[in-house]
């Protein structure tokens, strides 16, 4: 072997010694990345608590509600409105080679023949059925509304990282709402906040329940939060106290041939009033849809008064940012209230990145962009949002000392943000406003 050729030799040895995978090297598999697992750069609070975590599905059933779907000349009939729930909660006696579970889910939009329903699966870190860990005064409740159109396992990054840190996490699936039953768009307007508000009692009931119900003396309603993401955010938003404008509920009205059903959820209606729900200590709205829509004014935005965070990029073309999302932001003069802006990012702040299955040739592009951010990888986004949802609802549900991750430079790239690994915290900004008077 000549020297030229030696030396290239040992220089391709060793450029496939630095950049063949690990797992080229071992006869085990290094193990695939689940939703919500932490990258190298994830931010401090971003890791899996102390708790394993457990799962399983109820079935609840919200009777009497308006069919607002089959109003007629402004008139609605009564339905028993179901509710498929799926909760998250702290577990014990899980054996450490559990696995991974598989959460059963489609892509698609009902109704929709350019985009069928097409059944796929994806993996997360928790146990069906396990047991759950018993608490003296019970786990905080966090109830999550997806998105229109989406489902209760939009947000699994979160819900079970939420978990395995000491919660119990409730996601809804919003009947007429979902990709497998979309329904036309009034049921969403009408329902939102009425579920969260039936579910945040339902799961109180069982939690003080004296039978064996699994949530029965676990869960502390009491202590409750509620996340929610685009029109999951609008009825959030409702549901903590911002009632919706006259102009929204005139809107409505045109949508449903007269019917005035939105008034209940108005600012001077007194079904509104009563139920306000002082469990309810704060809200996580993910690019909540309606400002720019008129869903709300400046004296409804008032109503709202419990801490809320929000999360949004600052090129939303759903909600809208300056004009949406931001004036929402700046019309709470009520709340103690924060703005996490991911710069250039879109409108999919919240999800779980794309499943694999969304790459497959000749699938409509929208279905990769239920998930999917243009600017962003949307792993990244998971748990920086792991790591300030942390922060915010450990203060707020369970007086933790976790100011110091929130009370930072608005702009992330003129320093590392505490948490952030050196030069990691870039492209966003996070504002914070005390309630008026303070």
């Amino acid at each position: 072997m000549t020297t030229r050729a030696a030396f290239r030799y040992f220089c391709f040895l060793f450029l496939f010694i630095s950049f063949t995978p690990i797992s080229s090297f071992s006869q085990t598999e290094l193990p695939a990345f689940v939703n919500g697992d932490p990258l190298p750069d994830a931010p401090e609070l971003a890791s899996r608590g102390e708790f394993q975590v457990g799962v399983r599905s109820l079935e609840f059933v919200h009777k009497g509600q308006l069919d607002i779907l089959n109003a007629k000349e402004g008139k609605a009939p009564l339905y028993d409105r179901p509710l498929t729930v799926e909760v998250w909660y702290p577990a014990k006696d899980i054996a450490e080679d559990a696995g991974l579970i598989t959460y059963d889910e489609v892509m698609g939009m009902a109704g929709n023949p350019n985009r069928p329903n097409i059944p796929f699966q994806f993996h997360g870190r928790a146990t069906r059925a396990a047991t759950p860990v018993s608490a003296a005064e019970g786990f905080p409740l966090i109830v999550v509304s997806h998105g229109y159109v989406g489902s209760r396992f939009l947000m699994t990054y979160l819900t079970e990282n939420l978990a395995s840190k000491g919660y119990v996490v409730v996601a809804i699936d919003h009947t007429e709402s979902t990709y497998r039953d979309a329904g036309p768009f009034p049921s969403t307007l009408l329902n939102r906040s009425k579920d969260i508000l039936f579910v945040v009692d339902e799961v109180a009931k069982l939690g003080t329940s004296k039978g064996d119900h699994f949530l029965s003396g676990v869960v502390n309603a009491d202590r409750t939060a509620v996340i929610g993401y685009s029109m999951g955010g609008y009825g959030a938003l409702n549901a903590a106290g911002a009632a919706y404008s006259a102009a929204a509920i005139n809107i409505f009205k045109g949508m449903t041939g007269g019917s005035n059903a939105l008034e209940s959820r108005g600012m001077n209606n007194e079904e509104f009033k009563k139920s306000y729900d002082s469990r309810i200590k704060a809200v996580v709205a993910f690019a909540p849809w309606g400002m720019v829509q008129g869903a709300w004014d400046t004296e409804t935005l008032k109503g709202l008064k419990v801490p809320t965070f929000f999360v949004a990029g600052s090129q939303d073309d759903v909600s809208g940012y300056e004009k949406g999302i931001k004036a929402i932001y700046k019309g709470a003069v009520n709340a103690d209230r924060y703005l996490l802006t991911y710069m250039n990012a879109r409108h999919n702040v919240a999800p779980n990145p794309p499943p694999a299955d969304v790459l497959k040739p000749g699938l409509h592009i929208d279905e990769y962009y239920r998930y999917a951010e243009p600017s962003w990888d949307e792993r990244r986004i998971n748990n920086i949002n792991q790591h300030f949802l942390t922060a915010f609802l450990g203060i707020h549900l369970k007086g933790m000392e976790y100011q110091k991750y929130l009370d930072i430079n608005a702009d992330s790239n003129k320093e590392t943000w505490p948490g952030f690994v050196p030069r990691s915290s870039t492209g966003m900004e996070l504002l914070h406003e005390k309630p008026a008077g303070q």
